[in-house]
């Protein structure tokens, strides 16, 4: 029976990796989607390819890669106990912090849909750097666990 439980942690932890390697990916394009988007006329033709590449890949990519990452991530956290530990719940906080993260890129992509461009390439470029700090420091946790 233990046997059974170690080989679900085990693959429970490998789709979690897997695919929070996807989410990443996503968290670090649509910006530069936004940046390269925001750089072509509004109503040219490149302007519509652009909402339509942003579209797909939070649609195809980000959701469901979110989602994923989550429901593994508490099933992990629900089987190793992680609950009660000090490091997990920073972590679980910068997981929120990404999600808020996500879900305002999703929402600037709707006003860039609308043809609002509220933020210059070099804020988005600086506003691009959130989910690798925060893969630093997550990595840092889940691996170290310095509290």
């Amino acid at each position: 029976m233990q046997w059974v439980l170690a080989m679900t942690y085990l693959w429970l932890k490998a789709g979690h990796v897997i695919f929070v390697i996807f989410w990443m990916a996503g968290l670090f394009m649509l910006p530069r989607f936004f940046v390269y988007h925001q750089e072509c006329a509004p109503e040219s033709p490149e302007n519509a390819l652009w909402i339509d590449r942003e579209a797909k890949l939070l649609r195809i990519i980000l959701w469901p890669s979110l989602a994923v990452v989550w429901l593994l991530g508490l099933a992990l956290a629900m089987s190793t106990g992680a609950f009660g530990q000090a490091w997990f719940h920073a972590k679980l906080g910068l997981v929120l912090v990404l999600t808020a993260y996500h879900v305002w890129m999703a929402g600037y992509h709707a006003a860039l849909a609308r043809g609002e461009r509220r933020l210059t390439g070099k804020r988005l470029r600086m506003i691009n750097e959130v989910p690798g700090v925060a893969a630093a420091l997550i990595v840092i946790l889940v691996i170290v666990k310095p509290f």
